[in-house]
């Protein structure tokens, strides 16, 4: 029980703060020695994330279905993102075996997070077609595990010179529907696991469910401080030390 709840944490922290979900979550599973169920687990644990999603962004959610150009602007994300995550599919679980990739591409999430501190200033508040399709592009990047989704969204629309707090709420609107979608789309292969550890697998939706909570707080909170760049110096640090030390 306490692997799940430790998996919990970790997942609710590291899906939104820019330091990779999926990359914590793999190297978590090899110190704890976890080599079942891990898909099982990863879904469960997914969803309780994109449950505080929904939580957190209630409000928006109701005037987003309202926003004709919204909600067109999140459809294009949404079905970019999707056709590159499908076709890349085979590519991108064959990184998930390696501990090595996590390295390198925490390494990256690092780099890009820290390059963000000259784009802190951007004062374009409406989103267009353009910005959309890029964002869905780099969102299906983030699939790779070590590659933060909020790291890397974020970062490519203060780079777009979209101002930082749009960045923030636009960037984990558009997660919804993805972290949904692919929690659904794997469920039809991990109903016999779902059912054999549900007390273990709910406390753990519950413990990523919580501290998702918290972590979109922080976040938020340090977009208004332009201060995202430090995630940036921990992901280096998290990359190195995951190369040379964890095998």
């Amino acid at each position: 029980m306490i692997k799940y709840i430790l998996l919990g944490i970790v997942q609710g922290i590291t899906e939104f703060l820019p330091v990779s979900s999926s990359g914590h979550l793999v190297i978590l599973q090899r110190i704890l020695g976890i080599t079942h169920d891990q898909l099982a687990i990863s879904v469960v644990l997914h969803l309780g994330t994109g449950f505080a999603l929904v939580i957190f962004f209630f409000r928006d959610l109701g005037r987003i279905l309202r926003d004709l150009r919204l909600l067109w602007l999140l459809s294009v994300t949404t079905v970019i993102t999707v056709i590159i995550g499908l076709l890349g599919k085979d590519f991108f679980e064959n990184l998930f075996t390696s501990v090595a990739y996590v390295a390198f591409a925490l390494l990256v999430t690092g780099a890009m997070l820290i390059f963000t501190r000259r784009f802190m200033a951007g004062k374009r508040n409406n989103l267009d077609f353009k910005d959309a399709a890029i964002l869905g592009v780099t969102q299906s990047i983030a699939i790779i595990p070590g590659i933060s989704r909020s790291g890397i969204t974020i970062s490519t629309l203060l780079f777009r010179g979209i101002d930082r707090e749009k960045s923030f709420y636009f960037a984990f609107l558009a997660a919804i529907p993805v972290i949904f979608g692919a929690a659904i789309f794997e469920l039809r292969k991990v109903g016999f696991a779902l059912r054999a550890a549900p007390r273990d697998l709910a406390i753990g939706f519950l413990a990523s469910f919580f501290t998702g909570l918290l972590s979109l707080w922080i976040l938020k909170s340090v977009m208004r401080r332009a201060k995202l760049h430090y995630f940036g110096y921990y992901c280096i640090v998290a990359g190195i030390i995951t190369f040379l030390f964890i095998k």
